[in-house]
């Protein structure tokens, strides 16, 4: 199971997405969705998330390129993360 929550912090006018579960290429259209209709000031929490796969670390790399902040990334992503970069 897949979900994405939204919160929104008024006073420092940023947003925080935050995924939890299973972020696989069939939910990237919607995070790009959320992510357009939440404005460029953002910063995704990958906190609760489980399980990736290799188009999705390919779209968070395109994504920290472009300047968006990602935070609580576990371990195995960042890695994935950098031998993309690499490869």
């Amino acid at each position: 199971e897949w979900t994405v929550k939204i919160e929104k912090d008024l006073r420092r006018g940023k947003t925080r997405i935050r995924l939890s579960g299973h972020f696989q290429s069939e939910h990237i259209d919607e995070l790009k969705k959320q992510i357009a209709e939440n404005g460029p000031s953002f910063v995704l929490d990958l906190r609760e998330v489980t399980l990736v796969d290799v188009d999705v670390v390919r779209f968070l790399r395109v994504c920290e390129a472009g300047g968006m902040k990602i935070v609580h990334c576990s371990q195995y992503i960042r890695e994935w993360m950098t031998r993309e970069r690499e490869a």
